[in-house]
């Protein structure tokens, strides 16, 4: 997609993480406390390890913004890495004296970039690999899609996640209502909504930790109210799902995603997997009707000042024009495109591969049989991940978004998304 585009740079133990946000409109509203807010939520959740004591993430905005407000240009963000000032000499920029050589990490993980990258850079040391491997990469992610997220805001538009699984267990009590599923994550040791599962999950996030073990699992994102007609059935790079998919996949550890039903999908026969349209001959707002101007809207959302009536919360006619569904068995996307229903994908996150009791592996020096490398780690990351993954989720609908109404400026956007909805109603 071409409607945003971001590149970070920073190894986990370096001096900062960077990341440059091109293709944000002028005008947007920028809270870099609630930037910084979705930092410390990434670096919640039980199971977490000693790397969360040392961080407290801040952002710093560097370019791009002045006086709270985006300017249209690069934006310029920057995390400093408290913990660099104890890897000085193992990440020196500079080379270090013959004497001050830190010694090479030549014991791969299973499951880790360790040996791959080893092999495709033709490096004896593991650190060169390791330290970009990380996953300490997605802070400024998360701090990336902040930004998307408060885009996306501005047009009445929430993304949130839960987790439904941890190891073997599942959550199966998940409010029906969003905005208790979302309050019930966010006050959950593991982001789980499910308090019996989350009391469950706790415990086996000990037992692990007890066996020298880690914990994989399952969360969903969802994102709504979502308008019809983002994403692209036109081009294989423009389908919104195949965006989804590629960038949850691309966060460490992630190994699947689902869209709606996902794999459940190929059990099922045709009537049971796709989702009847129905229309709504009361609520559609006539193109001619006198509650189009501007006013109307606003009053009718109970919203104020330039974040107006864009979007009513919850209404189906303003999202795809009255036609609406009683399921969202397709997740929100058909043929790479949203249909007016929310967004609902799920990504399964693998155990961490760092373990405290380590797999077999084989040094690299000299190709004898040795334990696995140690290097801090969680015991799980799942309820991080989710955080990470609202944020992938958030980047990529901004960036649907952008590429679909997107200008110069908030409010040249603001005008063509409003005749947007309204074109959408019969």
């Amino acid at each position: 997609m071409t409607g945003l585009r971001f590149l970070s740079a920073g190894e986990s133990h370096g001096p900062a993480l960077s990341g440059i946000i091109e293709g944000m409109p002028a005008g947007l509203s920028l809270s870099i406390e609630a930037i910084n807010q979705e930092l410390a939520r990434r670096q919640r959740g039980y199971g977490r390890g000693g790397r969360m004591q040392i961080e407290t993430d801040k952002v710093r905005v560097l370019s791009g913004v002045r006086f709270g407000q985006t300017l249209g240009s690069p934006i310029g963000l920057q995390i400093v890495n408290r913990d660099f000032e104890n890897w000085q000499s193992s990440m020196a920029i500079s080379a270090p004296a013959s004497n001050g050589v830190e010694a090479a990490v030549t014991r791969p993980r299973p499951g880790h970039g360790d040996l791959a990258g080893m092999l495709k850079y033709r490096t004896g040391d593991a650190r060169n690999i390791l330290e970009r491997a990380s996953a300490r990469e997605t802070a400024m992610r998360v701090a990336i899609g902040a930004v998307a997220r408060q885009l996306l805001c501005h047009f009445g538009i929430k993304v949130f996640s839960h987790v439904i699984q941890i190891g073997d267990l599942v959550a199966t009590e998940i409010p029906a209502d969003w905005e208790e599923l979302e309050e019930r994550a966010e006050n959950s040791l593991v982001r789980c909504a499910d308090e019996r599962a989350t009391e469950e999950m706790v415990k086996r996030i000990d037992a692990a930790r007890e066996a020298g073990d880690s914990l994989g699992g399952i969360f969903e994102v969802i994102a709504w109210p979502m308008p019809a007609g983002l994403g692209s059935h036109v081009h294989w790079d423009r389908r919104l799902d195949g965006c989804l998919a590629q960038a949850l996949m691309s966060i460490p550890a992630i190994k699947a995603v689902e869209i709606g039903l996902g794999r459940e999908t190929a059990l099922r026969p045709g009537s049971q997997v796709h989702d009847e349209i129905f229309f709504d001959k009361e609520e559609p707002l006539s193109k001619t009707s006198e509650a189009n101007d501007e006013e109307t809207l606003r009053k009718s959302s109970g919203m104020s000042g330039r974040r107006d009536a864009l979007l009513w919360q919850g209404e189906k006619w303003l999202t795809a024009g009255g036609f609406y569904r009683k399921t969202n068995r397709a997740g929100g996307i058909e043929a790479g495109m949203t249909n007016g229903e929310a967004i609902m994908v799920r990504a399964a996150m693998k155990p961490i591969p760092t373990l405290s009791k380590p797999l077999d592996s084989v040094d690299f020096d000299d190709l004898r049989p040795v334990a696995a490398g140690i290097e801090r780690s969680d015991v799980t990351a799942v309820p991080a991940a989710a955080v990470v993954g609202e944020a992938m989720v958030a980047w990529v609908v901004a960036s649907a978004f952008m590429e679909k109404f997107g200008g110069d400026s908030v409010t040249e956007m603001e005008v063509r998304y409003r005749e947007h909805l309204l074109s959408l109603c019969p």
